[in-house]
C-alpha cells in the first residue's frame, strides 16, 4: 500500500470526490471546501490511497498584532479507521508543521479532549507540556 501525501490547492476540489469514512467530521461541501481554500492562511493536506481521501489535517496560520510569533493552528486531524495505527497521521502531522516553518510559523498548537488517547499520543511527543485551558463556544 502506497500512502501519497498531498498539499491541496484551489482547483482540488475533485479529489474529495472520494473520501473514506470518518476522516473528516461532517460531510465535505464543495463550496465551502472551495472557499476554505482561496482564503488566505488556511491549509489542508491529504493521504490518498488508491485515488481515495484517506486521511486530511487543517491549519490555520495566526498572525498577532501585537508581535507575538506567528503561530500554526492545527484545527483537525482525522484518518479513516481502516488506515489508523500505519503512520499516516504522523505523517500528516509532520507535512503541516513543516508547512508552517516554511511560513514562518515559530511555533503550532493544537487542542483534544483529555480522553482522546490516540490524540494525545501523537502530540505528546514533540510538544511541551500538555497546558489545561477552557473552551467556551459562543453563538452567533
Amino acid at each position: 500500500m502506497s500512502v501519497g501525501i498531498r498539499y491541496v490547492l484551489p482547483g482540488d476540489e475533485a479529489l474529495f470526490d472520494r473520501i473514506s469514512p470518518d476522516v473528516f467530521d461532517h460531510p465535505v461541501e464543495r463550496a465551502q471546501l472551495s472557499r476554505y481554500l482561496v482564503t488566505p492562511g488556511h491549509h489542508l493536506i491529504v493521504a490518498i490511497v488508491d485515488g481515495q481521501i484517506v486521511g486530511q489535517i487543517a491549519a490555520a496560520v495566526h498572525y498577532h498584532p501585537d508581535g507575538r510569533p506567528t503561530e500554526l493552528y492545527i484545527d483537525e486531524i482525522g484518518v479513516t479507521p481502516a488506515f489508523q495505527r500505519q503512520g499516516i497521521a504522523r505523517r500528516l502531522l509532520d507535512a503541516m508543521l513543516a508547512l508552517g516553518r516554511e511560513l514562518g510559523c515559530r511555533e503550532a498548537w493544537v487542542g483534544t479532549e483529555h480522553d482522546n488517547v490516540a490524540a494525545r499520543a501523537l502530540y505528546e511527543p514533540g510538544s511541551e507540556p500538555p497546558e489545561s485551558f477552557l473552551m467556551y463556544e459562543l453563538r452567533l
